[in-house]
Order: C-alpha cells, then structure tokens, then sequence
C-alpha cells in the first residue's frame, strides 16, 4: 500500500506540473521579478546614501565648469546666463528653446564656431539648457573698459535688469569673466569659477 501510494503521488506531481506549468511559469516570473527589483531598490538605496554619488547640481556644475574651463583654453568666446529658480522668460523667448539636460558636450556644440546657436547667449534656467543664442540688453554702464565687446556688454546689462548671474569666455584671449547684480569680475581663476557656479546654480 505504501509503495503504491508513493508512486501515485510521484506521478500526481508530474501530472500537476504538466497541466499547471503555464500557471507555474507565470508564478516564478512575478517571483523573480519581484525579488530583482527589490534587490534594484535596496541597491539604489545603498549606493544614494554613499557620500561619493553625485547630485544633479553637482553634476551640473562640474559639467559647466568643465566646458568653460575646456572652451577658455581653446579661446572659444561663450555667454551662459544663469537664473537659478527665478524666471527667465523675456530672455528665454529671445532665443532658440532647448529645455535640454546641461552637459559638457551640450555646451561646447552651442558655442563652436560652426554652430548655428553659437552666437548670443546659453540660459541655464531650473536646472535645465533652457535656450541658445539669446539676445541680452546691453550695457549702457561708461566706465567698462575700452576693451571689453559685447558678450562681456549683454552680460552685464542682462545682471543689470534681471535676477540673474552670467559667465562670459573672451574670444581673444579665452579669460573668464562673470557678472551678477551689474557688477563685474574680469579674468577670476578656476577656483573662483567653481565658487561663482555653486553660488549660482
């Protein structure tokens, strides 16, 4: 009897196996599944909470950075405008929309010389390339320098009229200067660039 009861229940669980083995499949599938993403979770968690992993400001500024830096050596003339969380809409509408992601590559493209974009400014506005080649009022302040052109002219006059801070890469000489509340700083080292971006990003 006991022989025959095992083997009866050795063959009913093959039986069950084959007639049940879509619904078998479909359960360890949601198993699987499941496991997997709370194993995502739990490591996306884990790897957040280290000191190491960058934020999106972070990332922002060492990419803006990165480009200035990169086109200043080049001599590369570039205009950023930076609004923070303020509202940039008058100048924004100047220009061409991106609303892109700001990355080092995205900005150099903007400004090299074959670009069609390259000319006016770049608006960085709540964290996103908000839009290129925007026209900024200019200047009309007398006491600048005999030297200084127009990009250096529309940052300062955009810092003047709105809430916002500027970066500006000389064309001829590749130095990096910035403007907030009309007042400018000419030729500022990369430590003071970095400083100027985290205060205005």
């Amino acid at each position: 009897m006991s022989s025959l009861l095992n083997q009866f229940i050795n063959v009913g669980v093959i039986i069950i196996v084959i007639i049940f083995q879509p619904e078998i499949r479909r359960f360890l599938l949601f198993l699987g599944n499941t496991t997997l993403r709370k194993r995502s979770n739990f490591l996306s968690r884990i790897l957040l909470a280290k000191p190491g992993v960058k934020t999106d400001r972070e990332r922002q500024i060492m990419a803006l950075s990165s480009a200035l830096l990169r086109m200043s050596r080049d001599k590369t003339g570039a205009l950023l405008v930076l609004s923070g969380d303020t509202s940039a809409e008058p100048l924004i509408g100047t220009g061409t929309l991106l609303d892109a992601v700001v990355t080092r590559r995205l900005v150099e493209s903007i400004f090299n010389k074959t670009s069609p974009l390259h000319d006016g400014a770049l608006i960085i506005s709540k964290g996103r390339a908000a839009a290129a080649s925007c026209i900024l009022p200019l200047s009309e302040n007398g006491n600048l320098p005999a030297d200084v052109g127009l990009r250096h002219r529309a940052a300062l006059g955009a810092s003047e009229r709105y809430a916002v801070a500027a970066v500006i890469v000389s064309e001829e000489n590749g130095l990096i200067s910035t403007c907030f509340q009309g007042i400018m700083k000419y030729h500022i080292s990369n430590e003071e660039l970095l400083i100027f971006l985290q205060e205005h990003i």
